[in-house]
């Protein structure tokens, strides 16, 4: 027999953001339900183990972007988040030569030289423009977008407040500002360094996770959205979550359940309720419904409006524009189980930097030809990817002596192309094995015994992605995050405040404002204006107070 039950509000979807919303909500005092479709919390943000002994942080792998507003406020640490930082890492070129990325600026300035004198000083002047623009920037990730048609007061001191720090700017920066939101990472860093192995080691930032190549209009800001986060306060670090992951949602959890809240697992929505163009609850995929005035939703912009929700509940314009909203799938990953650790010959022994992100792409021009295949609906046969060993960091992923090894590959299509058709369903054993004996073949470059270490391997393509985790595409930021669907784009103009044209129905995942990685600002935003439209905006803190 169906179950019938009531709560103050109901978020679909146990991702971070969905659960940093319920967080919110239920210290509020709301009766707040979460409803999950895998027997698993954290959507992207998940440790797996798929193999007895390893964990796999087996989508989304490591941690910066999360704000520590949130995580001091939720006291997220007391339920178990651990954040380790790591230092550095390293580009290999088939020449058995490498570039060295380290956290000590004099360590890294005489790795510079090493390769170029004048690159040593440009990187200096590269810094300040992107921490510059990162100053700029971090002040709205917990703000509302405004809605610039507007005339509520709260619109207009938003704006206003965009204004001020345009103005602060002065004339010359707020236009390399706006230069800087539209142009490629190609052009960018073309301005400053010489070296192509330089350039190709910065450059992943401004590709990965998009469906862009480097010369592409945008990228630019794609990689200022990968540095702007910090780890203990330090801008632009990076590091892992202690367990993977799955810690950080494991923590959001835990503090959501203290604060009185329900998690149902195994349960997908198969429908979002609405009445007279009012939510009312949501029907799950096993017949069950619950009901609410207040519905969260944490899946993307499309798979809500254009799976889940009655069209005929919609304007037409507002379906068309979600329609418009590029959701482009073109990152794969591969989660691999290593017998011990794999040599690195061309690095010098105990080399900290092998304890950070590695490379071995080594030219603008290979990465752009690595996106031109994904245009033609192939993987890339010579792939950019980004590649740790967080074992290394954290001991607890792999056994005594083994190591775990976390791949992120750009480009691969969602829509695989085989014999003039294009389709997921092309993703089957032999093309991902053919897709990732080709990372392989580039990752020995850097560790020429990498296919003796391996024990287990799981290659996700986007395609794979979307089917477990329900991101559109397998889209890591629920939307690109071109300078045309950011602030008071984001995801559709008139609805960039995490409502939608339903009312009690809110957005609240990474295709609103400021989008994606796992940052739980859109989901903290989210929260904040739902309190505010039922009169209980004081019982959260207003981060940008």
């Amino acid at each position: 027999m169906a179950k019938h039950d009531t709560y103050d509000a109901i978020v679909a979807g146990a991702g971070h953001n969905g659960l940093t919303t319920a967080c919110y909500l239920a210290k509020a005092g709301l009766k707040t339900l979460v409803v999950e479709k895998n027997d698993w919390i954290g959507g992207a943000a998940v440790s797996r183990s798929l193999i007895d002994g390893w964990t796999y942080s087996n989508c989304s792998y490591v941690c910066s972007l999360l704000r520590r507003e949130i995580v001091r406020d939720l006291e997220l640490p007391r339920f178990g988040l651990q954040v380790i930082p790591y230092e550095g890492g390293a580009t290999f070129t088939p020449e058995g030569d490498y570039f060295a990325y380290m956290s000590d600026h004099d360590a890294l300035r005489r790795e510079l030289a090493r390769h170029s004198p004048r690159d040593a000083d440009a990187y200096d002047r590269f810094s300040q423009a992107v921490i510059r623009q990162c100053r700029f920037i971090r002040p709205f990730l917990l703000r509302n977008a405004p809605d610039p048609t507007s005339l509520r007061p709260r619109d207009l001191s938003e704006l206003l407040f965009l204004v001020k720090q345009a103005h602060g700017l002065g004339a010359k920066e707020l236009g390399e500002t706006l230069r800087f939101w539209t142009m490629s990472i190609g052009d960018f860093l073309d301005s400053y360094f010489e070296s192509d192995l330089v350039k190709a080691h910065i450059a992943g930032a401004g590709i990965i996770g998009t469906g862009l190549g480097v010369y592409s209009p945008g990228t630019a800001y794609v990689l200022l959205h990968h540095y702007m986060g910090d780890v203990d306060g330090a801008i632009g670090a990076w590091g892992f979550a202690r367990g993977g992951m799955g810690a950080i949602s494991n923590a959001l959890g835990a503090a959501f359940e203290e604060a009185g809240g329900e998690i149902i697992k195994g349960a997908g929505v198969d429908q979002f309720l609405v009445r007279n163009g009012k939510v009312t609850g949501v029907a799950l995929e096993n017949g069950d419904e619950y009901h609410a005035p207040i519905v969260a939703s944490n899946m993307d912009v499309k798979r809500t409006f254009l799976q889940h929700t009655d069209r005929a509940a919609l304007p037409s314009a507002f379906t068309k524009a979600v329609e418009r909203f590029k959701i482009r799938g073109s990152s794969a990953k591969l989660n691999i189980a290593l017998d011990r650790l794999p040599s690195f010959p061309a690095a010098p022994k105990g080399a900290t930097f092998l304890r950070g992100d590695m490379h071995c792409s080594t030219t603008l021009n290979e990465l752009e030809r690595a996106y031109d295949d994904w245009k033609d609906g192939r993987w890339s046969q010579d792939p950019y990817f980004d590649m740790l060993i967080p074992s290394q960091i954290d001991p607890t992923m792999a056994p005594p002596g083994k190591h775990m090894m976390t791949v992120f590959v750009q480009y691969a299509p969602y829509d695989l192309e085989v014999d003039g058709v294009r389709s997921g369903e092309n993703w089957n054993d032999a093309t991902r094995k053919a897709m990732a004996d080709c990372v392989l073949d580039k990752i020995a470059v850097a560790c020429p015994d990498i296919r003796e270490r391996v024990v287990h391997a799981e290659v996700r393509t986007p395609w794979d992605i979307e089917r477990e985790v329900g991101l559109t595409e397998g889209n890591i930021f629920q939307g690109e995050l071109t300078f045309d669907q950011l602030l008071f784009n984001r995801p559709v103009p008139g609805y960039a405040q995490y409502d939608t044209p339903i009312r009690g129905m809110y957005i609240v995942g990474s295709s609103a404002h400021p989008g994606g990685g796992v940052m739980a600002a859109p989901g903290a935003n989210a929260a904040r204006e739902i309190l505010r439209n039922i009169g209980k905006g004081k019982s959260m803190p207003d981060f940008a107070a």
